[in-house]
């Protein structure tokens, strides 16, 4: 597991962390579910619950996102036969305590067996893909690595490798100690990914360089891999520029990985 705490400093988390508190009531056909990782600590989620033979993508959404800017796009899924759990992370939406990168990774594994579990208690379908979109995509890897025999495939969003690059390419203070110990880590556990992985990036995101995704395909360790690149989209706009193929990558994919879907 990298170790993150190297850069869980003050003068550089305000820059990395957006979060935004949000208690919108649940849309019709979705339900809201709190996981606690920490004393006094909870984190949101919210089921988007379509058909219950369906699959279920649990997902790490953005920097500056809550669960429900999903409350529509949610629906986008449940064209394509996809169910969609999606979490927040420390202060964002309704969940307490403060956001850093050491617990953004510790809670990720709370979240995705607890997650797992409430699935299991309604007797919802088991089979289960991981995503993260941008800053999301940090948590889904390291589940990625992790649970290899849980979870039928990682999908990244604009999503990025190693953080102490992108901490260059935005120009933000870097802690006076070397990073480079913690970029190889994080290249490490991308190498580790066994499990078949869908790319997706916008050929011209000005946040989160498509060169990124490049090399994020380049270092994952799975032989079953693809890179989907969205022409003319940049960084916030990927999934409405190219709403058609965006979904329709997703939905071939988990046809492709899945069994009895």
């Amino acid at each position: 597991m990298p170790d993150y705490s190297l850069i869980d400093q003050p003068a550089l988390l305000r820059f990395l962390f957006y979060p935004r508190k949000d208690f919108k009531a649940c849309p019709q056909n979705a339900f809201d579910f709190f996981v606690r990782v920490a004393e006094g600590v909870v984190i949101s989620c919210r089921f988007y619950a379509g058909n219950n033979i369906w699959p279920w993508i649990i997902y790490f959404h953005g920097n500056g996102e809550v669960v429900s800017d999903y409350d529509e796009i949610a629906l986008s899924y449940h064209q394509r036969g996809l169910n969609l759990v999606v979490t927040d992370y420390r202060g964002y939406g309704a969940s307490t305590g403060n956001p850093t990168f050491a617990s953004l990774i510790k809670d990720a594994h709370y979240l995705f067996k607890a997650i797992a579990e409430e699935l299991l208690q309604k007797e919802l379908k088991q089979d289960l893909w991981i995503m993260g979109r941008s800053l999301g995509s940090v948590s889904a890897l390291e589940l990625a690595c992790h649970y290899p025999d849980k979870i039928k495939g990682l999908i990244i969003e604009s999503g990025f490798a190693g953080i102490v690059r992108l901490i260059k390419h935005l120009g933000l203070p870097s802690p006076d100690i070397n990073l480079n110990p913690l970029e190889e880590e994080c290249v490490e556990t991308v190498g580790k990914i066994s499990v078949p992985a869908l790319i997706i990036h916008g050929q011209y995101d000005t946040l989160i360089p498509l060169q990124e995704a490049k090399y994020l395909f380049e270092y994952l360790g799975t032989a079953q891999k693809q890179l989907v690149i969205i022409p003319n989209a940049d960084h916030n706009d990927i999934m409405f520029v190219g709403h058609e193929q965006y979904f329709e990558a997703i939905q071939r994919f988990i046809e492709s990985t899945g069994q009895n879907f």
